[in-house]
């Protein structure tokens, strides 16, 4: 679609003009349509019907302020929307918003980023009964960066969703089509300059594909789950996403070194750590460069390792670029003399191990009562129980600790169960479990 066609609807061929009616037709069909949330007599939803529906929305670019208008309204009724963004940040620190795709389920619109005013967008996706995404990551990133709106409490992300169903954490939005409606989508595109204008027509057809099918594939896999009794869980699940994401995007600069930090470091390489990681995020930021732009964490952690005194051992023990190198090299080795003139008192705390034991009889007790639960409520026990909050749970119980410090996954509908049945498993087992850990 050429660039001067500024608010033409558009069917499945980016060049097809069409008018009002099809959008009419289109709210009708989407009505007649037996989903769960309409009916629960029934056992089957037409995928057909959905796809029927997805292939005859209109499209409408939006490239103009008073365009917005028109979004926002019918943001405002239509219940649920489904999104997608397209941004670069191959070479900034901040991502340039390209592109914000949303599909209401009879219209879809392409907003052009950079051309808008978007903070009435942002307020009204907040409003919006739900918020369909798939894997959401960097794009709940980008909408807290420009928003500045509190966590989301509408998102359901069908990555997760589906993990509950295939067991698979990670399935891409392509194999979902595939798989969920045996509908297949070029995704070639997904590293193309987004910033030209106008878009090439295969541009515009992949940023339209990435939301026209997304309401169909919520639609089946939400009845999929409330068959199964498990929408629930991943509505929890998807909200708690949405709120890691934004405490994510929110770190300190003072503590963007335990992102980096390991457990082997002793006091004073934290110490390292903490202000090199500091020192380049503070720079990142104010020069808009990526943070491996600057220096690459293999050189960080060769840096905190080695403690270098000199440029000589700052070129010779770290794979640091060597333009960096004479850009900052001198700054860094002060922020390294600095560390190493601490007292011990003023070092950051170190991390405490993770559990490792030749002897399986704790791992193989928690992982039998984690099967056992995943086996009841009818999910994988991978979705039921991450590496990361049962490591987590380790340290509570190996330290004392309060339950308040439990990982918020634990805190929701999975507590009971932890309570009651994970944490006693796993305390008959405490002396295997803080030997395991180094902890005395």
């Amino acid at each position: 679609m050429s660039n001067n066609v500024s608010n033409a609807s558009v069917k499945s061929n980016p060049s097809e003009i069409t008018d009002n009616s099809s959008q009419k037709a289109a709210n009708t069909e989407m009505t007649s349509v037996a989903t769960p949330s309409e009916s629960n007599d029934v056992d089957t939803i037409d995928i057909d019907a959905l796809l029927d529906i997805a292939d005859a929305v209109d499209v409408t670019w939006v490239r103009e302020q008073h365009q917005l208008a028109e979004v926002i309204n019918a943001l405002a009724t239509c219940g649920r929307v489904a999104l997608d963004t397209e941004f670069i940040k191959r070479d900034t620190y901040y991502p340039r918003l390209a592109l914000v795709q949303l599909n209401t389920g009879d219209h879809v619109y392409l907003l052009d980023a950079p051309q808008l005013q978007l903070a009435e967008l942002w307020e009204a996706l907040r409003k919006v009964d739900v918020a369909i995404w798939h894997a959401c990551g960097e794009d709940l990133g980008i909408f807290y960066l420009l928003s500045g709106c509190p966590p989301l409490t509408n998102i359901f992300d069908t990555q997760i969703a589906l993990s509950y169903l295939t067991g698979q954490l990670q399935m891409g939005y392509q194999q979902a089509l595939a798989d969920q409606l045996d509908m297949h989508i070029d995704k070639e595109h997904s590293q193309s300059d987004w910033l030209q204008r106008p878009l090439t027509d295969e541009q515009e057809q992949y940023a339209i594909d990435d939301v026209r099918y997304l309401p169909a594939l919520y639609l089946s896999i939400e009845h999929a789950l409330k068959v199964q009794g498990l929408y629930d869980y991943v509505w929890a699940d998807c909200q708690l996403y949405a709120s890691d994401l934004y405490d994510l995007q929110h770190v300190e600069d003072e503590a963007m070194y335990l992102t980096m930090a390991d457990y082997r470091y002793n006091s004073q390489q934290m110490a390292i750590l903490k202000g090199i990681a500091t020192w380049r995020e503070e720079l990142a930021r104010a020069t808009n460069q990526p943070r491996t732009f600057i220096i690459k964490k293999q050189a960080v952690r060769e840096i905190v390792t080695e403690k270098p005194n000199s440029m000589r051992e700052l070129a010779h023990k770290t794979t640091m670029h060597r333009s960096m190198l004479r850009l900052y090299g001198e700054e860094l080795l002060k922020i390294i003399r600095e560390a190493k003139s601490l007292a011990p008192a003023e070092h950051p705390a170190c991390l405490v191990p993770p559990y490792r034991s030749k002897n399986k009889i704790l791992s193989k007790a928690v992982q039998q009562a984690i099967d056992e639960h995943a086996r009841e409520i009818g999910i994988p026990a991978s979705v039921l129980m991450r590496k990361k909050w049962l490591g987590q749970l380790y340290e509570v119980i190996a330290l004392d600790k309060d339950f308040s410090e439990l990982p918020q996954g634990l805190k929701g509908w999975r507590n009971d169960w932890v309570v009651q049945t994970l944490i006693p498993v796993i305390k008959k087992h405490k002396t295997e479990l803080q030997q395991g850990m180094g902890i005395r």
